[in-house]
This record gives structure tokens, sequence and C-alpha cells, in this order.
């Protein structure tokens, strides 16, 4: 579905270049649970969001 690709690219954003946890992410993002969101983002990246930006943080800094 294109609007789960959209939600995701967008939450990618966020969580590189931000500094909200994952709850306020999900809720600027239009998802009333965060759990909700951490199974899309998962489905869609095979990582959790907090993987994800343990992944590009660390990244960033090697």
């Amino acid at each position: 579905m294109m609007i789960h690709e959209k939600l995701t690219e967008q939450a990618k954003d966020f969580l590189i270049s931000t500094e909200l946890s994952v709850s306020q992410i999900a809720y600027k993002l239009g998802f009333e649970y965060s759990q909700s969101f951490n199974k899309l983002f998962k489905n869609k990246t095979s990582k959790t969001p907090v993987e994800y930006k343990r992944f590009f943080t660390i990244a960033a800094y090697s």
C-alpha cells in the first residue's frame, strides 16, 4: 500500500533526524498505539524503529 510506504519513509526521516521517541513519532504519524506503528515499521523494513535508529546512529558516528 502506498500509504504504508509513505508513513515508513516519514518515520525513517524522523528516526534519523530527530530525538523524538518512537511513541512520539508514532503519534505524529497518526497512530493511536505505538505497537501498531512498530508492527508496520518492522513489516516494511525488517527492523524495529529502535533497531533502525540505532543502526543509523552508529553508522553516522563510525
